[in-house]
C-alpha cells in the first residue's frame, strides 16, 4: 500500500511539475524577467514538497547548534550562498533577482516553515527548473556542512547588523573590485601617478 501511495504521489508531483512548466510558458514565455504568477508559486511549492522523499522530510538535524556551528555556517554562507541569496537571506542580489523563480526571501514563512530535513535535502540535491543547484557530493563532511547551513537559515530572521558587516569581508570579490584593489596597490607602490577611480567615476560619461 505504501509503495502504491508513493508511486501515485510521485506521478502526481511529476504531473504538477509539467503543468507548472506549461502554464508558466503560456503566461510569460521563456523570459526570466517576469515574476512567476501566484498560482505557479503555489503549484511549484506543492510539487517540490511531494518530490522530496517522506523520510528525508522527517530527518532530524544531527548537528547540534552552538556558537562554533553558527560561525562556521556563517562563513560558508557568505562565501558560497550570498551571491544569490544575499548575506541576509533576502535574495536581493543581481543574481537572485535574475533567476526564475526569484531567489526567495528565506526569512519568510515559506522557507522557515520547511522542516530541517526539507532544507537539508534542497541544499544537497537542488531544485529542478530553478536557479538552485545541487551542492551535495555524498561525503560525510559535505553533509555536515549542509546541516550546519540549516542552522544558519534558521538564524537569518534574527541576524544582526554586526554579523552582516562581518560577512561582507567574507564575500567573493568581483572582477571590478579586484581591478580597483590592484589600481590602489599600484598607486601606493608608486607605479602610477593617477589615483584610482571610484566606481561612480568609472561609470560617469
Amino acid at each position: 500500500m505504501k509503495a502504491r501511495q508513493l508511486i501515485v504521489g510521485t506521478l502526481a508531483a511529476v504531473g504538477a511539475a509539467g503543468l507548472i512548466g506549461a502554464m508558466g510558458f503560456a503566461v510569460v514565455g521563456v523570459s526570466a524577467r517576469a515574476d512567476p504568477p501566484a498560482f505557479e508559486k503555489t503549484l511549484a511549492r506543492a510539487a517540490r514538497h511531494w518530490m522530496i522523499p517522506r523520510a528525508a522530510r522527517r530527518a532530524q538535524n544531527p548537528v547540534a547548534a552552538g556558537p562554533e556551528v553558527l560561525d562556521s555556517s556563517m562563513r560558508h554562507w557568505a562565501d558560497h550562498c550570498a551571491s544569490c541569496h544575499g548575506n541576509d537571506g533576502k535574495g536581493d542580489t543581481a543574481i537572485g533577482r535574475g533567476t526564475y523563480p526569484r531567489a526567495p526571501d528565506m526569512t519568510l514563512a515559506a522557507t522557515q516553515k520547511l522542516s530541517d530535513g526539507e532544507l537539508f535535502w534542497i541544499i544537497e540535491n537542488g531544485v529542478k527548473l530553478t536557479g538552485m543547484p545541487a551542492w551535495g557530493n555524498g561525503s560525510l563532511d559535505d553533509e555536515s556542512e549542509s546541516w550546519e547551513l540549516v542552522h544558519f537559515i534558521r538564524h537569518l530572521s534574527e541576524i544582526t547588523a554586526e554579523e552582516l558587516r562581518f560577512m561582507e569581508h567574507l564575500n567573493p570579490v568581483s572582477r571590478e573590485e579586484l581591478e580597483q584593489q590592484l589600481e590602489i596597490e599600484r598607486f601606493l607602490a608608486g607605479e602610477t601617478n593617477d589615483p584610482p577611480k571610484t566606481e561612480t567615476e568609472k561609470h560617469h560619461h
